[in-house]
């Protein structure tokens, strides 16, 4: 009987060990709820940080679209021809456009939020005295200061660009340029609408909503974007410029016909929003205010929209790129051939216009992939920035040339962009390859 119990005890002793040993083993619950914790902080720092890095091409945005409505009257309030009101938004965008390079290099010299709070802080300031001087209705400061604007506008959204490139990488990097790309659409949405409204309070009221806007996305940036720490020395300059030179050797053909592409499709955008926004206000139509807003935000609601599904679509599936990018622009062709004869009755013409920025909405997040993920990160502000200085240049010459084609007539505008979209398509096609899976 002692042998029995005594065996009873080992079995029994054996049994506690070996219930300590996988409770040791096993994750304690606690530990399991701190995993879980520590990945829920993480997730939700992480969607923080992309909406403080989406909230900078927002404001960007809002710099020109928001004033587009209120172009038609600024011009008659301050007595100016129509060359000079479309200035308004083209100092600005060409003083963004021969900036940029250089905040892409400081940004790669130093770091990206080095440039980019700096850039809000000049981008708010300036948006502050361009509506004092349209207050004062003095023209000569108001494209001073708007050309002012333009040097901080140039230390934003290619900035941003890079800093994604350098935070995240994978699923990530994808998801957060798309959120980038669909804030950026969702700006050019509603701005037009947003600065009618404000213009319903005084017509230059516009141009002080920015600086709120502008402050908004420097404290995102500063207190919610943890950029990472360099991992590498700053080249000096020759060497800097000897690598982005042979980059371009390397990738010239391809990188050409993007960046010429991309400049366009702003080049095209920004053109149709000032040759809305003129002909609306004349007979037959007589359409200002808010409903303006509406119809000029219908083309830019199909970029948007078309831009944010094409994003969550492509990932880096260089097969679908190459897909989306040649049907976009031959729906861009397409569309604005059409509108040569058809811009007589104003919902089919809106619709060719939003044809053609559907076709725009598919084509930028494909050139934004790509660009940002052909070089490393020693040269990727630069690159980027140079890739919106050419988008800047197309905003800033759309208004000016739309105009003057205007002054032809409605037929010539769009037999020369449509031909243009067509030498677009035509470089694409034949120039941009991308591999199956672009890196």
């Amino acid at each position: 009987m002692d042998a029995i119990q005594s065996g009873k005890r080992r079995r029994i002793s054996l049994k506690s060990d070996m219930d300590n040993l996988t409770a040791t083993f096993e994750p304690d619950e606690l530990v399991q709820k701190n995993i879980r914790e520590t990945e829920n902080s993480r997730d939700g720092n992480q969607t923080w940080a992309h909406t403080a890095l989406a909230s900078v091409p927002f404001v960007l945005v809002l710099g020109n679209s928001m004033i587009v409505p209120i172009l038609p009257t600024l011009e008659r309030q301050l007595g100016i021809s129509n060359f000079q009101t479309s200035l308004v938004v083209t100092l600005f965008s060409v003083t963004a456009a021969l900036v940029i390079p250089l905040a892409g290099y400081l940004s790669d010299r130093f770091s990206r939020k080095h440039v980019i709070v700096p850039a809000l802080l000049i981008y708010g300031g300036a948006g502050i005295l361009s509506g004092l001087a349209a207050f004062w209705q003095s023209y000569s400061w108001l494209i001073v200061f708007r050309a002012i604007q333009g040097i901080g506008a140039a230390g934003t959204t290619p900035i941003a660009l890079a800093l994604v490139g350098d935070m995240y990488k994978g699923a990530q990097e994808s998801k957060a340029l798309d959120l980038i790309e669909a804030s950026n659409g969702f700006g050019k949405v509603v701005s037009p609408i947003f600065g009618s409204l404000l213009a319903l309070l005084v017509w230059f009221a516009p141009f002080f909503a920015l600086p709120v806007c502008c402050l908004i996305s420097l404290l995102a940036i500063l207190f919610l974007v943890k950029e990472p720490k360099p991992d590498r020395e700053p080249k000096p300059l020759s060497q800097y410029a000897e690598s982005v030179k042979r980059i371009f050797a390397k990738d010239g053909k391809w990188l050409f016909a993007t960046f010429f592409s991309g400049s366009l499709s702003m080049f095209i955008l920004f053109g149709v929003l000032f040759f809305l926004s003129n002909i609306l206000e004349q007979p037959p139509y007589g359409i200002n205010g808010v409903w303006k807003g509406f119809i000029l935000a219908i083309p830019l609601f199909g970029m948007v929209v078309t831009a944010y599904l094409t994003g969550a679509i492509i990932r880096k599936n260089g097969v679908l790129i190459r897909l989306l990018m040649n049907i976009g622009l031959a729906l861009m062709v397409a569309s604005l051939a059409l509108a040569i004869w058809w811009n007589k009755n104003l919902y089919l013409f809106v619709g060719l216009l939003t044809a053609s920025s559907i076709g725009t909405g598919m084509i930028l997040p494909c050139f934004t992939t790509m660009i940002t993920g052909a070089v490393e990160k020693e040269e990727r502000g630069m690159i980027t920035s140079l890739y919106s200085s050419l988008r800047f240049l197309g905003v800033a010459i759309g208004p000016p040339i739309f105009g003057w084609l205007m002054g032809i007539s409605r037929q010539t505008v769009f037999v020369v962009v449509s031909a243009l979209a067509l030498l677009a398509l035509g470089l694409v096609f034949f120039w941009v390859k991308p591999d199956k899976q672009v890196h």
